[in-house]
């Protein structure tokens, strides 16, 4: 396999783009790539418009090794354009889509070559899901941090030992290389990435018409709190009384107020909750309180000691307490860490 040492050099070498010229996203699959990986991220790069303008900001293209129809893992099958014949071309950023294929495509010599050189060339490259195996394999990755979805991390990590892998994150930006988690992480990863081409007001705009949230920080876990809620109450019964408290937490959130809510006595509610959450009510409210300040801390421009009082924690010190306790970590060293751009 041809090995690019000066890959680093060559990427780094980035030339001057025309602002009002639509930048060009290339992005390649292979057979039994995930549809949503693919689809996701194509629709924000399609359909992102250049601030105050009508202005297209992006074209894009589709690449497979070989070109012609490749299918995903559904019944949708992608037509595309043979691979060698966008290599050479400007691109500005440079997307591999995941999927269970990446397990037998990081192994194509003839694919990982192909990509190692458009990488070289392209201003930013991007990985979503598993294909961030793909871009292992071209030594891209190595002594960078990355992260893939957290079923492939153990795969990504002992394949390619010099990846700095990193379970938890949504996305991870180090310098120009770009990965991300498993399938609608890749639509964060994007919507990022237009805030950063095009400012936060443009991704803020895409993120409305797709009706998604804006912008998750990619410091956030791919392993979600209210999911996992979800999980463990697999018959919904706390779903309500979650919402309740989300709504409600400057509120007193003590045992007897969640039982009346919930319809229960204070002692059958406490044990039930408990046993069938695996938690104490009062941890899942501290819980609850603690995803609203990291929300709040990632995307708004109130200072912590409001966050707290928001948040029902009444005061800063017993916020930082409990982000220390939970996250290793203070609330003013998570806003350095994970506020996006509030510009």
């Amino acid at each position: 396999m041809t090995v690019i040492n000066d890959i680093m050099t060559s990427i780094n070498a980035k030339p001057q783009n025309d602002k009002h010229h639509p930048k060009k996203v290339v992005f390649v699959v292979y057979p039994n790539f995930v549809l949503l990986d693919l689809s996701g991220p194509l629709q924000v790069f399609s359909h992102a418009q250049t601030q105050g303008t009508r202005q297209t900001a992006y074209e894009t293209a589709i690449v497979s090794l070989e070109g012609g129809t490749v299918p995903s893992n559904t019944i949708v099958s992608i037509e595309t354009t043979p691979i060698a014949e966008i290599e050479g071309k400007t691109i500005h950023t440079l997307v591999v889509i995941g999927g269970d294929g990446a397990y037998i495509s990081m192994h194509d010599e003839k694919l990982i070559e192909y990509v190692t050189r458009m990488a070289s060339e392209a201003e930013r490259v991007c990985s979503v899901c598993s294909g961030a195996l793909i871009l292992a394999a071209t030594g891209i990755l190595d002594g960078r941090r990355a992260v893939t979805h957290w079923e492939d991390c153990r795969q990504l990590e002992e394949a390619f030992p010099k990846v700095q892998v990193e379970v938890d994150p949504l996305f991870i930006k180090d310098g120009h290389i770009w990965t991300s988690a498993g399938i609608t992480a890749g639509m964060d990863m994007a919507l990022a990435v237009v805030a950063e081409d095009l400012g936060r007001p443009a991704a803020l705009a895409m993120a409305r018409d797709m009706v998604t949230h804006m912008v998750r920080s990619g410091g956030q876990s791919q392993f979600s709190p209210a999911l996992d809620r979800q999980s463990l109450d697999s018959t919904g019964r706390f779903d309500k009384l979650h919402d309740w408290i989300a709504d409600n937490l400057q509120s007193d959130l003590r045992v007897e107020t969640l039982a009346n809510q919930a319809n229960m006595s204070s002692r059958n509610f406490s044990r039930l909750y408990s046993s069938q959450m695996k938690v104490t009510p009062a941890k899942a409210v501290e819980a609850i309180r603690i995803e609203v300040a990291r929300e709040l801390l990632e995307t708004s421009a109130l200072g912590v000691k409001e966050i707290a009082m928001r948040c029902g924690f009444n005061d800063d010190e017993r916020m930082r307490r409990a982000f220390v306790r939970t996250l290793k970590t203070s609330p003013t060293e998570y806003r350095l860490h994970f506020q996006t751009n509030n510009d």
